[in-house]
C-alpha cells in the first residue's frame, strides 16, 4: 500500500524524493518521511531523518528552513498496517545505532518473534512497526557476523516471513542503496550515473524511461554508480531493462480539479485504447495478442473462475453474464481475498481469470498461486505493464487505460469490462456459439462506445444538479437487474468510498426480500432502468419504491417517457446492445458519487483509510 521513493546520483535528492512522494501519495497518506545522507558530511551526523504524520505537504512544512543538501536519499508515504499513523511510526525507520535507515512496503508476519529475540539482546524499539524490527534485525546480523550490509540484508530476508519492498541507506557509504522485494512492487529507474527506486514508475518517468522491474526474492545493490542484482541464493542475475511507455502528462491533472474527475472524462479514450489494434468491425477483425496461443483452450474450457477485489470483482461479475450468454461457459466469480482461505475445487482444464488494475493486489496474487498449484491455466487482466500479476500468469491482456491516480477506480472498471468483453466475444466466435451477424454487430457497437460515453459525459451538469439535492443523504440504495446489477454494486461502492455515505447495491428483484423495509421518504434509490429484457420488471420495482415514498433517481434509455413520469429524477443515456450497457450505464453513477463527495467537502482522490493498491493482505 505504501509509496517508496529513493535516489542516488548527481541531482539534489531531497526535492526529487519529495516530488516522487507526492506522485505516490495515492498509495498511502497517513504519514510521510525522508532520510538524506550528505555526501560532503559522512560520519556520525551525516544521516538525517525527518518524518511527519499527515500528508507530504505536512512533511514539507516540517522541512522548511532545514539543510537538505544530499545526493542520496529515501522517502516514504505510509498507509498504516502495524502501529497508528503518527510521527514515530512514520518511515523511514532507523537501526538501533541510527546508522541505517529503511523504508518498507508490506508486512513482516513473524516480526513479533524476531522482536522478542532482539529485545533479549538489548535492542530498544522506538516505534510499533514491523519495519523497525527488520532494520534492527539486519543491524544485529551485521554486528554478530561481521558481514557486509549487503550480506546482512540477504541473511535477514532468508529469515523473515511475509511481503516486502524495501530500500536501505547506510551512513557508512554515501554511494550505496540496497533494495529488495517479495510480493510488493519495486521499480528501478536507470539514468546516466544515477538510479531511481519507486513503488511504480510515476516518480521516475520525468527523469528516465529505462526501468527494471525487480523480481520477487531479488536484491538490488547500487554502489559507486554501479548496479548489481542478486537473488536470495546469492546468485547474480542480469536485470532486463525496458522502456516504460507512460508519459508525464498522463500523471498530471490536466486542468481538472481532481484526478478522479479527469479519469472519468478520460474514459472515451481509455476504452478506445483498450480496443486499439484489437478490433476492426469493418472486416470482422478481433484479436487479443496475449491470448493468441490460448484461445482454443479458453473456448474449450468447461469452467471459468474469475478472481478480483473491489471494483475488479464487479468487472468480473459483468464478465460472468457475458461469458455465459455468448460463449456458454459456466463462470464463477470469487473474491480473491476469500478464494485462498478455503479449499476451492480447481481442475486442470479450468481457466482462472485474475483481474487487478495495479497488477499487484496481494490477495489476487495469492489466488493465482493457489490456482496454479492445482494445474489451472491463469489469464491476467491488468493495467500496469511488468506488474507481478502480468508476470505470474500464463497469458492475458493489458487494459492500456493509462495511469489511474484517483484511489476510487473509474476508468479501470470500464477498461476491464471492455477487455473481458473482447475475451468473451473471441471465445464465443471460436466456439461457434454466436452467429457471424451478432459477432459483427457487437464489434460495431463496441467501436461506438467511446462516442456514447462522451455523450453521457456532456450531460455531467445535469448529474451535478441532482447530486446537489442529495448531498446530505445518509443512505443510498442502488438497484439493477441482469448486467446492470454489477453496475449497481459499483455505483454504491463509488459513493461510499469517496463520500462516506452508506450505500448498498442489490439485484432489483431482491428488494422485496429485505431491503424494501428501508424505503421511506429519506431513502434515495438509484435504479438502472435501461430498456432491456428486464425493463418491465424494473418498472414494477420502481412502482414498489414509489408506493413507499422513496425518492428515485433513474438511469434510463434516451427517449424513455414511461419511467420519467413515475420517478423524481431521470438521467438519460444512449441506447446500446444489452451486452455492452454496463460500459455506458456506469458513467452517470461515477459522476453522481464524485459530485456528492465534492459537495460534502471530501478529498475524493485520497479518501480516508483507503489506498490505491492493496499490496498487503
Amino acid at each position: 500500500m505504501c509509496g517508496i521513493v529513493a535516489y542516488v546520483g548527481h541531482r539534489d535528492a531531497a526535492p526529487l524524493v519529495l516530488k516522487g512522494l507526492k506522485r505516490l501519495e495515492y498509495r498511502g497518506y497517513d504519514s510521510a518521511g525522508i532520510a538524506l545522507l550528505d555526501v560532503e558530511e559522512p560520519g556520525s551526523s551525516g544521516l538525517k531523518v525527518y518524518k511527519k504524520k499527515g500528508k507530504v505537504v505536512d512533511l514539507e512544512h516540517e522541512l522548511a528552513g532545514k539543510a537538505l543538501q544530499a545526493k542520496i536519499g529515501i522517502g516514504h508515504t505510509r498507509w498504516a498496517t502495524h502501529g497508528a499513523p503518527n510521527d514515530v511510526n512514520a518511515h523511514p525507520h532507523e537501526s538501533h545505532d541510527r546508522k541505517l535507515a529503511i523504508i518498507h512496503n508490506g508486512i513482516i508476519e513473524n516480526y513479533a518473534t524476531i522482536k522478542q529475540n532482539l529485545i533479549r539482546k538489548g535492542h530498544v524499539f522506538r516505534s510499533e512497526t514491523d519495519s523497525e524490527v527488520l532494520i534492527q534485525f539486519i543491524e544485529d546480523i551485521r554486528k554478530e557476523t561481521g558481514s557486509s550490509l549487503e550480506e546482512a540484508v540477504r541473511q535477514a530476508l532468508l529469515e523473515v516471513v511475509g511481503a516486502y519492498a524495501i530500500v536501505i541507506i547506510s551512513e557508512e557509504d554515501p554511494t550505496q542503496l540496497i533494495a529488495a522485494r517479495k510480493g510488493s512492487p519495486l521499480v528501478i529507474g536507470v539514468g546516466e550515473n544515477e538510479y531511481f527506486f519507486a513503488s511504480d514508475a510515476t516518480p521516475i518517468i520525468e527523469y528516465t524511461k529505462d526501468v527494471i522491474y525487480l523480481n520477487d526474492l531479488e536484491i538490488a545493490v547500487v554502489r559507486a554508480g554501479e548496479l548489481k542484482v542478486i537473488n536470495l541464493d546469492n546468485t547474480q542475475t542480469t536485470p532486463y531493462i525496458q522502456k516504460v511507455e507512460m508519459e508525464l502528462e498522463a500523471i498530471e491533472k490536466g486542468g481538472f480539479e481532481h484526478f478522479m474527475l479527469k479519469e472519468i472524462f478520460e474514459q472515451p479514450r481509455s476504452i478506445a485504447d483498450s480496443m486499439r489494434g484489437r478490433v476492426r468491425a469493418d472486416d470482422g477483425h478481433l484479436q487479443l495478442g496475449g491470448l493468441r496461443d490460448y484461445l482454443d483452450q479458453l473456448a474449450a474450457s468447461k469452467r471459468i473462475v474469475i478472481v478480483g477485489c473491489g471494483t475488479s470483482w464487479h468487472a468480473g461479475l459483468v464478465a460472468e453474464y457475458i461469458f455465459e450468454e455468448l460463449a456458454r461457459i459456466p463462470v464463477e466469480v470469487e473474491y480473491a481475498s476469500e478464494f485462498r482461505y478455503r479449499n476451492p475445487i480447481i481442475a486442470e482444464r479450468d481457466i482462472v481469470i485474475a483481474i487487478s488494475q495495479s497488477g499487484e493486489t496481494a490477495d489476487t496474487l495469492a489466488a493465482i498461486e493457489l490456482a496454479k498449484s492445482k494445474g489451472a491455466t491463469i489469464f491476467g487482466v491488468c493495467n500496469v505493464v511488468g506488474s507481478s500479476i502480468a508476470r505470474a500468469t500464463h497469458a492475458g491482456a493489458y487494459t492500456h487505460a493509462g495511469p489511474e491516480i484517483g484511489v476510487a477506480s473509474t476508468k479501470a472498471f470500464t477498461a476491464q469490462v471492455t477487455v473481458l468483453t473482447l475475451m468473451a466475444i473471441a471465445a464465443a466466435q471460436k466456439k461457434g456459439t454466436i452467429s457471424e451477424t451478432l459477432f459483427r454487430q457487437l464489434l460495431a457497437e463496441l467501436e461506438r462506445i467511446p462516442a456514447l460515453v462522451d455523450k453521457v459525459l456532456q450531460n455531467a451538469e445535469k448529474v451535478k444538479e441532482i447530486a446537489y439535492i442529495f448531498t446530505y443523504a445518509k443512505n443510498f440504495i442502488y438497484l439493477g437487474r441482469g448486467l446492470n446489477f454489477p453496475v449497481a454494486l459499483e455505483g454504491a461502492l463509488k459513493l461510499k468510498e469517496i463520500s462516506y455515505i452508506h450505500a448498498e447495491g442489490y439485484p432489483a428483484a431482491e428488494m422485496k426480500h429485505g431491503p424494501i423495509a428501508l424505503i421511506d421518504e429519506d431513502m434515495p434509490v438509484v435504479v438502472i432502468a435501461t430498456k432491456d429484457s428486464s425493463y418491465e420488471k424494473v418498472v414494477s420495482n420502481i412502482q414498489e419504491v414509489k408506493a413507499r415514498k422513496g425518492r428515485v433517481i433513474a438511469v434510463v434509455t434516451e427517449g424513455d417517457t414511461q419511467i420519467r413520469e413515475m420517478v423524481d429524477f431521470v438521467i438519460e443515456i444512449p441506447n446500446v446492445h444489452d451486452i455492452l450497457m454496463p460500459l455506458v450505464s456506469v458513467i452517470p453513477l461515477q459522476l453522481l458519487s464524485y459530485y456528492i463527495a465534492v459537495m460534502r467537502g471530501r478529498n475524493v482522490d485520497q479518501p480516508r483509510n483507503l489506498a490505491k493498491s492493496v499490496t498487503v493482505e
